[in-house]
């Protein structure tokens, strides 16, 4: 097997590898729900992930302050971040874990949409049919008219939405920001904005549950060092669709420890979405420079509150990499 094949294949294992942790980390969530309120557990998930993200902002030797240089966007985004931490914990909480990764997957269709009028970026004819087709996918998921909508279903869909306005934002001010300060700003606002709540939703926690806390902060940066690792060894276009395994992750776990089963309207739904995105990807990954490629430049999944996105921890070599456009994409 050629060194840059093999290379391209412990990428891959890696992200299946980093997915899979991601989906052990929302089993324990929605454990937790049962119990605790979201903003409980991602006020201590949150906390007990400080002490670990705190040696990777050590890794930004960067000269400056902690003072942003885009003040707006930086709050922006700080919000967007805290608002998409509640609303997914929630949404895993209350629905199947199927259900919640089928709307959570419209993210990075989202990303290409909002890219539009917050980066200047062109969206050719072609990527915008897989949006829309993509959107329709979660329409089927949801079924309007035919199911119940429910608080967590629309928590899902709030979650994808200000995940992906984050992620725009990333994008815009990344270059240009401090590692530390995109870290460092939405894990202090999580810490801060979920401790005001706290006194009116707290439940005592036995030890058990509190070590589930801080096994859901520790799963959090396993899964996105394991995700640092496959960007570095294998190209966004390999790596980002490695991201829809967890719909399998979590059929297998909501069978087993929650007794979910998979409705077909599911199963479809995600099937469209998947393909839709796994379209977008590939055509943004053929060729050379450009600014048109939303989706491959989002590197992380929505939901981690305890830890920063990767994109923040990659070399900006690796972080700003980007694809040619092709006429009509």
């Amino acid at each position: 097997m050629p060194p840059e094949k093999a290379t391209q294949l412990r990428g891959v294992a890696l992200a299946l590898a980093a997915f899979g942790v991601f989906a052990t980390h929302d089993v324990l969530i929605k454990y937790l729900g049962g119990s605790y309120s979201p903003f409980q557990i991602v006020f201590f998930s949150v906390l007990f992930g400080f002490p670990m993200v705190t040696f990777l902002m050590l890794r930004d030797a960067k000269e400056g302050t902690l003072r942003p240089v885009y003040p707006m966007w930086t709050a922006l985004r700080t919000v967007a971040t805290v608002i998409t931490a509640v609303t997914a914990f929630y949404a895993f909480t209350v629905l199947p874990l199927a259900q919640v990764y089928a709307i959570l997957f419209a993210s990075p269709l989202l990303i290409t949409l909002l890219a539009i009028p917050l980066l200047g970026e062109r969206v050719g004819i072609r990527r915008s049919l897989a949006v829309l087709v993509g959107l329709g996918g979660v329409l089927i998921v949801l079924r309007p008219g035919a199911t119940d909508l429910t608080l967590g279903h629309l928590a899902a869909l709030v979650a994808a939405v200000t995940g992906a306005f984050g992620a725009v934002i990333m994008r815009k001010i990344g270059q240009q920001e401090r590692s530390v300060v995109l870290i460092l700003y939405p894990m202090m606002a999580n810490v801060v904005l979920m401790g005001a709540a706290l006194p009116f939703v707290y439940e005592p926690m036995p030890g058990r549950d509190l070590l589930a806390l801080a096994v859901i902060a520790a799963f959090a940066l396993i899964a996105t060092t394991l995700l640092i690792f496959a960007y570095r060894l294998a190209t966004a276009a390999t790596v980002a669709p490695m991201q829809y395994s967890q719909i399998i992750w979590a059929s297998v776990y909501g069978a087993i420890f929650f007794d979910e089963g998979l409705e077909w309207a599911t199963v479809i739904g995600t099937a469209v979405i998947v393909a839709s995105g796994v379209y977008i990807v590939f055509r943004e990954d053929r060729g050379g420079t450009s600014t048109t490629t939303p989706v491959l430049r989002t590197r992380s999944r929505v939901a981690a509150p305890s830890v920063p996105r990767v994109a923040t921890l990659l070399p900006r070599a690796v972080r700003w990499q980007r694809p040619a456009e092709k006429p009509g994409e």
